[in-house]
């Protein structure tokens, strides 16, 4: 694990939607849109499909509050956090997402060779020992990372047309870990 300087940034994705456990895989409400006047040139699926277009960094999403730790020794000493909530980070999103969100995930990990979940669930126990400097502080929040990628769900008729492109942004939670970073004390 790396020991960082400075805390973790700000979550860009503050402004996401949040699809819970259950919702995450709901197919959406609405009718499908109406397919061209087209004769099928071959037998396709009917379906919203997710293609992706980009990949991104992993952003965090904490679950529970930072711990501290400070050394005011002249020694090294140990530093353990265990980690006093429960949290189950899910897929965010941002923009329109037409798909169930199990099948972006699953593009998404063919795409770019990753492992993804629709959801995680970071759990109260989980405990993390680190070596603190003298006179530093260590602190520690255990989280979700997350990787942003970027796409668009788009419906396929059954006579091969396709619809509106719906664009989206994901954000797929892959890695429960904690962040770990120092400061002189």
């Amino acid at each position: 694990m790396i020991v960082e300087t400075a805390p973790p940034a700000e979550p860009e994705e503050a402004d996401l939607d949040e699809a819970g456990a259950s919702e995450a895989d709901q197919v959406p409400t609405e009718a499908p849109p109406k397919a061209p006047e087209v004769p099928p040139k071959e037998a396709c699926e009917d379906d919203y499909f997710w293609e992706s277009t980009a990949k991104y960094k992993d952003y965090r999403k904490g679950v529970g509050a930072t711990q501290v730790n400070t050394n005011a020794t002249s020694r090294t000493g140990k530093s353990s956090f265990t980690s006093e909530a429960t949290g189950t980070v899910t897929v965010g999103v941002s923009g329109k997402l037409k798909t169930k969100a199990s099948i972006a995930v699953a593009e998404i990990e063919t795409e770019y060779s990753v492992n993804l979940s629709v959801s995680l669930t970071a759990k109260i126990g989980n405990t993390y020992t680190i070596d603190t400097p003298p006179h530093t502080t260590t602190n520690a929040r255990c989280g979700v990372y997350r990787l942003k990628t970027a796409g668009y769900s788009q419906y396929h008729y059954a006579n091969c047309t396709k619809g509106v492109k719906h664009n989206a942004t994901l954000y797929s939670p892959h890695e429960i870990s904690w962040y770990v970073w120092e400061a002189k004390a």
